[in-house]
């Protein structure tokens, strides 16, 4: 679905600075393999939060092979530590090539397992950004476990919150439960403006940045 009016993803595409090498061959291979990343809107996006908040600690729940962890690690720079978390080994492997070459594995922490388990490791209240991008239907549960680990007046981000325009027929995706995952979370980060204040950026898939009050 195309969130936007027509031209409208080509021409901020195309106002876009080019990538490096590292981020150029990590979307093409995205593209390659069907693997789901932000892309460079989101990622600039990612950095620019990054860099505005000052983020010297940032958790990745869901990090794939490592693409939006450059993008965080880049804005908040060489002092910034990222916490990237998959499932996947094979993942793993695949992002410490991809982070060594794009002069950021110092930063990186990649763990694999599952993420709302990973996150509960760390003290309250312990990082600046929290990026939620794990399977959909776990996103009323990743909220609940990692929102402890936010500081106040810390960002949590949340990718494909608009999921290809699905939200917008829920009573035809009563069974399907990605589906209903988002629209549960949505409604918990709009649910009490005196704990979180949140938005929602129409890019690409749908990107919820909530403030923890």
């Amino acid at each position: 679905m195309n969130l936007n009016a027509p031209g409208i993803d080509d021409y901020l595409h195309a106002i876009s600075p080019p990538r490096d090498e590292v981020l150029a061959e990590m979307e093409a291979y995205a593209k390659q393999h069907d693997f789901p990343i932000v892309g460079p809107l989101v990622g600039r996006m990612l950095q620019v939060l990054a860099r505005a908040t000052g983020a010297r600690r940032v958790f990745e729940m869901g990090s794939g092979y490592g693409y939006s962890a450059i993008w965080f690690a880049r804005g908040g720079g060489p002092k910034c530590q990222v916490v990237c978390t998959d499932g996947d080994e094979a993942n793993g492997r695949l992002a410490a090539n991809f982070l060594e070459r794009a002069g950021v594995a110092q930063q990186i922490d990649f763990q694999v397992g599952l993420a709302q388990e990973l996150v509960t490791h760390y003290p309250e209240g312990h990082f600046d950004i929290i990026y939620n991008d794990v399977d959909k239907y776990q996103y009323p549960e990743a909220l609940e476990a990692a929102l402890p680990r936010l500081r106040k007046g810390g960002l949590f981000i949340t990718d494909n919150i608009l999921w290809d325009g699905k939200v917008l027929e829920p009573a035809d995706l009563k069974d399907d439960r990605d589906t209903q995952g988002i629209l549960e979370y949505t409604r918990r980060i709009y649910a009490d403006d005196s704990k979180l204040f949140s938005m929602v950026i129409p890019v690409r898939d749908g990107v919820s940045v909530s403030v923890k009050l």
